[in-house]
């Protein structure tokens, strides 16, 4: 069984956390159902940017990842 990623584009640091919590009081547990990583935007030249901030959630079985698709990959 592999890893699935999911990758939510724009999400701020509160809001990241708040997904987290989420995910571990409906029972999942980090470093064994789930993990994350957030990345921040990246700018050339201190203005222009290079990519835009994200968080990587990754998911050690396919049914979590497929609940966390359906619950967060589609609000804003």
């Amino acid at each position: 069984m592999g890893m699935t990623t999911v990758v939510l584009k724009d999400v701020n640091v509160d809001r990241t956390m708040s997904i987290v919590r989420e995910l571990r009081a409906s029972g999942l547990i980090q470093g064994v159902d789930f993990d994350f990583e957030y990345c921040p935007a990246e700018y050339e030249y201190s203005w222009q940017p290079v990519s835009v901030r994200q968080t990587k959630f990754m998911f050690y079985n396919e049914k979590y990842a497929t609940m966390f698709i359906l619950r967060y990959a589609s609000q804003k």
